[in-house]
């Protein structure tokens, strides 16, 4: 063989092994990658052209595909559209999010655990149906969240509701306005589609966000949860311990000092932990966390689940920020959640939670089952704790002193008839051009908790003086108690 026709072979060789290599790069590396890409437009066009599976709330499919009269043979649609669509999210040409997309090889029935289904129609000459997802959610709950959304003054409300089942992380209710119609992101006029994804994607009120898990916000006073479990775990304080109260706290290395919101003195020079959260002493909680140090506070804020994520089957978690970098004034006014800390609704109902569950952190699912087409289980979620964020001991001084606040505190309007209810309020200061937010947070019943809620309303049409955390925050959170609990 001469040097040309060698040089040409070996030329050819590599070329083909190139492909070789990179075809199976493709087909078995990066086979899940591209399959569950939103932008894989082969993918969704031959999901589209067969049943896709129903998402399940109860025995009511919140989501399903019902045949169409074009080439794409079935159309999705969406029974409640705003109420579930940040749980849902939507599935359309375009992309895909919530759980549409997190769970979209089930639903569109390319997952493994459907292997034998698959084969079953293939054999038969059946067309393909996708396997159905089943939420944690409970429908009553997910009502009196949405309800209680819905009542904020004013048309352009922003807030969010997250309700967990504390023994076992189950999310139980989540919703977020504003919102939108994902039956109009399913729609096959992909040209409207494309124009409706614009004109929501420039909406300054952001409707596309699921607010209870991707808003990250100062979590005000409800924080304090956090500070007193970090002050009781150092073991120098319980709910009975003296405790500095006052008119106003000096921050360290600095000439501004900071005072109460309601601008008294939180009963006296000195008070018990409990009175401090009962009437959301700032001055105590200042003090505290200038005590402990950023160190401190930081290892506690982690164990309830802050500076991570762990939402792991809907997608969009924002992680909720304790800075270990503050300096001392920023330290201290971390312990009232303000400086740099920022949380989302979903972790603030993971700390009250954890309180509820003795101390441990469960992990927070919305998947509860994944079944095939015939409804039977392919596998169910079980339950994880993720950490021990605080001792059972410390868990019961919090519950008592949360359960004060309720019954003669500041969260009086989370009060339910013959039920002990645990809870505190939040009202967090933003830029001097906008209200305050207001932060709910509470589980019940106290003794054996069913429900644990956080609240958070970003903006309503209510007065710079009238917006507090119980006054806004604590009848939906009561409200979607009472759903759980009267069951």
């Amino acid at each position: 063989m001469n040097k040309p026709i060698r040089v040409v072979s070996v030329f050819c060789l590599v070329l083909f092994l190139a492909l070789l290599v990179n075809a199976t790069y493709l087909m078995y590396v990066r086979a899940d990658t591209l399959s569950d890409d939103p932008r894989n437009r082969r993918i969704i066009t031959a999901t589209f052209s067969r049943e896709r599976g129903a998402i399940l709330v109860g025995k009511e499919a919140v989501a399903r595909s019902v045949p169409s009269d074009d080439q794409y043979k079935f159309q999705r649609t969406y029974s409640q559209p705003f109420k579930y669509a940040p749980i849902t999210g939507y599935f359309s040409w375009y992309s895909q999010t919530g759980v549409e997309r997190s769970q979209n090889a089930v639903l569109a029935g390319d997952d493994s655990r459907l292997f034998v289904t698959r084969l079953v129609d293939m054999l038969s000459n059946s067309d393909p149906k996708g396997g159905n997802v089943q939420l944690t959610v409970d429908a009553a709950a997910q009502d009196a969240a949405w309800a209680g959304l819905e009542g904020l003054p004013g048309d352009n409300a922003q807030g969010a509701v997250v309700a967990l089942e504390p023994t076992t992380g189950r999310v139980l209710a989540m919703a977020s306005t504003p919102t939108f119609d994902p039956n109009n992101f399913a729609s096959h006029d992909f040209g409207a589609v494309a124009d409706l994804s614009k004109e929501l994607n420039n909406d300054p009120l952001e409707p596309l966000i699921n607010r209870a898990i991707s808003t990250t916000l100062p979590p005000g006073s409800t924080f304090k949860l956090v500070t007193a479990a970090a002050a009781i775990e150092s073991g120098n304080y319980d709910a009975d311990s003296q405790v500095p109260g006052g008119f106003r706290f000096k921050l360290p290395q600095s000439t501004t000092s900071v005072g109460n919101y309601d601008g008294g003195n939180c009963g006296g020079r000195r008070i018990t932990l409990t009175q401090a959260m009962q009437v959301s002493c700032n001055v105590t909680f200042l003090t505290l966390a200038n005590e402990l140090g950023v160190d401190a506070m930081a290892d506690q804020a982690e164990k309830f689940g802050f500076n991570d994520t762990s939402l792991e089957d809907l997608g969009g978690q924002a992680e909720s920020l304790y800075p270990r970098d503050m300096d001392p004034p920023q330290t201290a006014l971390s312990g009232i959640g303000q400086s740099s800390v920022t949380a989302t609704p979903l972790q603030m109902a993971m700390v009250a939670a954890a309180i509820a569950n003795d101390g441990d952190v469960m992990r927070p699912y919305v998947v509860d089952e994944v079944r095939a087409p015939n409804l039977s289980v392919l596998d169910r979620t079980d339950p994880q704790s993720i950490s021990k964020a605080i001792s059972s001991t410390t868990a019961d001084e919090l519950t008592s002193m949360l359960v004060a606040t309720v019954d003669s505190g500041t969260a009086t309007p989370a009060q339910i008839p013959g039920v002990e209810v645990a809870g505190k309020t939040g009202t967090a200061q933003s830029t001097a051009d906008r209200p305050p937010y207001a932060w709910f947070v509470s589980f019940a019943p106290a003794d054996d908790p069913q429900v644990a809620v956080a609240v958070l309303v970003q903006s309503s049409d209510t007065s710079r003086d009238e917006i507090g955390g119980g006054r806004l925050g604590g009848p939906i959170a009561k409200s979607v108690m009472e759903a759980v609990i009267n069951q």
